[in-house]
């Protein structure tokens, strides 16, 4: 009898979220068993314990895959799950923390598609502002947009002062050169936009983080929107759900909404996974692997 594909779903919160547990199911793995209130210490033995015990033909149906909120948290899992594995005794693994990863990654490849597409250009050199770039989502795409060779900026609501810490701390921990901003008020979020090229919003759902008056104050330089928050009203005013490169009024910005970016990021996890469960080879997969493949389908 076959041996079944095993994913072992290891998160330092309290529960495994069950959209990616739903991902596994439907990538094709047989058993999903998660492990809840895992942290980067506990991560050698649980990764030990699941490939030890199946054989080296085992391990090609054995995978790992790394979850929970904290980004940084979840790439120090992922290296220490790496570590831990004693060749031939290697397993595919793949970190998501709260679907950071893959959403990022369908982001910045939506928004590189409607910049060649719309405007005949590409985001080396361009001025990106995440706005809500505090959280996990508004992070990564910073890195990412900031190696694809973007001018960065991560806007707190909270002010400069802690757009600064959260800049510094993305900058140092995963070598990009991102920078802060402040969205604290009006005032600050408009001089912030004066000079953006690209503008993307990635706050929490349900909170709208750039107004109409706002898009009006961004003038004619913006040319790219985007938005991840499906729950109204919508993160960028103006910017639904749906749109996929519809102009954005008053601007020569197009906009993409969050059930457009949601659309790759859906295709972008569930190959991942596929990948890590049909791999001849064992994968370590992060966001730098969730872009490249966003790009390859928003190409397609």
């Amino acid at each position: 009898m076959d041996r079944p594909y095993i994913l072992h779903m290891l998160t330092p919160g309290p529960w495994m979220s069950p959209f990616d547990v739903n991902m596994a199911a439907d990538a094709g793995y047989q058993v999903i068993v998660p492990y809840c209130g895992v942290d980067v210490a506990a991560t050698p033995n649980l990764t030990q314990d699941a490939i030890f015990s199946r054989g080296p033909k085992g391990v090609s149906r054995t995978g790992l895959f790394i979850g929970g909120r904290d980004v940084t948290q979840a790439v120090d899992m992922l290296d220490a799950a790496r570590k831990a594995m004693v060749p031939p005794f290697v397993v595919s693994v793949m970190a998501d923390p709260s679907g950071a990863f893959t959403t990022a990654a369908a982001m910045l490849a939506c928004v590189r598609g409607q910049l060649r597409k719309a405007h005949g250009t590409d985001l080396d050199g361009r001025r990106v502002l995440v706005l809500g770039g505090t959280g996990p989502v508004g992070r990564i795409v910073a890195v990412l947009a900031a190696r694809a060779g973007a001018q960065v900026r991560i806007a707190s609501h909270k002010g400069q002062q802690v757009a600064n810490e959260t800049a510094r701390a993305v900058s140092e921990r995963f070598g990009a050169a991102v920078a802060g901003a402040s969205s604290a008020d009006a005032a600050a979020l408009r001089e912030a936009l004066a000079d953006t090229d690209v503008v993307l919003a990635t706050a929490a759902a349900g909170v709208q983080v750039l107004s109409a008056e706002d898009l009006a104050a961004a003038g004619q330089k913006l040319l790219v929107a985007a938005d991840v928050n499906a729950v109204p009203p919508e993160g960028i005013a103006g910017v639904g759900v749906m749109d996929d490169g519809k102009p954005v009024a008053g601007t020569q910005a197009v906009g993409i909404g969050a059930l457009a970016v949601g659309n790759v990021k859906y295709q972008v996890q569930h190959q991942l996974l596929q990948r890590m469960r049909n791999a001849e080879k064992p994968l370590a997969l992060s966001f730098d692997d969730a872009f490249a493949l966003a790009c390859e389908l928003r190409a397609g």
